[in-house]
């Protein structure tokens, strides 16, 4: 058993399942040690490496040792390729489980009953780690979406940060036949929109449906020739966020010769502020990977594609 101090806040990963799932159980660990109401701060990657980390102690799951949170009294529970080991903090961490499992796992061992909440740490480890051979996957990625689609602090208010209650939410229902009927009508219009960024590298422009199915089904597909397809974002004023995904753990590679990182099949990557659109990314993109603009892609239609997003 791992002897845990009690801490002042949670700090989790605000964009993911993972992150929610973690910290609402850490929550519940620390009520359980200490008889304390913890509150939590959700944070995507860009604005946690711009904070200040001015708490004595504090708990941090799914946002990846570094160097400003290496400290007496700090816990870090995280599973992702460690580009730091911290010397002061303590360190939970296992790349083969998500971030939630390694926090489930930690509050069985600190005498917490947790066994209303295993099926929804599996589905979580499921969908965090993309193990699309799982015969849970569909459901695991419902339950992702649910926190993509309506967002962390709506669902949290939702369910009033009772894990239980997201169990079998009614707005998986809503998220249940949005895949019904998005998802094939996205699959096809996408397959029709991939740009070679290089031999091994596919861009996928996405249009309604679940990005992570969608991405799923095309590397599986044999008419798509790239071991690597990414999708990107643009959110204003921020940068060109870059997802990575691959089936053989090709993806990691890519996205860290971009600063990025992540899990081997399933990593992202910010582009440098300097590149505006997602066309300036595709130009970038193709530069840093040493490949020459495809002459069989027209400028002008992913113009067409990108224009009301940029």
């Amino acid at each position: 058993m791992v002897p845990l101090f009690e801490p002042e806040i949670i700090f989790t990963h605000e964009s993911d399942l993972d992150g929610f799932v973690s910290s609402l159980l850490l929550k519940n660990l620390a009520a359980h040690l200490y008889n304390v109401d913890v509150p939590i701060k959700a944070y995507g990657y860009d604005n946690w490496k711009n904070r200040a980390m001015n708490e004595h102690r504090a708990w941090v799951c799914d946002l990846g040792p570094d160097a400003r949170i290496d400290k007496t009294n700090w816990l870090i529970v995280d599973h992702h390729q460690l580009t730091y080991q911290p010397k002061k903090a303590q360190l939970v961490h296992d790349t083969s489980k998500s971030a939630g499992s390694l926090c489930f796992d930690l509050c069985r061992s600190n005498g917490l009953d947790v066994d209303k909440w295993e099926r929804l740490a599996e589905l979580n480890n499921i969908a965090d780690l993309f193990l699309q051979d799982s015969p849970d996957f569909v459901e695991a990625c419902d339950y992702a979406s649910l926190i993509k689609t309506y967002r962390f602090w709506n669902i949290f208010k939702l369910i009033n940060g009772n894990l239980d209650k997201l169990i079998d939410h009614p707005l998986l229902e809503v998220i249940q036949a949005k895949r019904r009927i998005e998802d094939p009508i996205g699959l096809e219009w996408s397959r029709n929109h991939i740009t070679r960024i290089s031999s091994r590298i596919g861009f996928v422009a996405t249009c309604v449906g679940n990005t992570n199915w969608l991405i799923n089904q095309l590397l599986k597909s044999k008419d798509v020739p790239y071991a690597v397809l990414i999708t990107m974002f643009k959110k204003s004023p921020g940068p060109v966020s870059v997802s990575f995904r691959s089936q053989n753990g090709e993806a990691l590679q890519f996205a860290e010769t971009l600063k990025g990182g992540g899990h081997p099949n399933a990593c992202g990557a910010n582009l440098p502020r300097s590149i505006k659109t997602i066309l300036e990314a595709v130009d970038y993109l193709r530069q840093i990977f040493e490949v020459p603009l495809d002459l069989n892609t027209s400028t002008d239609s992913l113009e067409s594609i990108f224009s009301d997003l940029d």
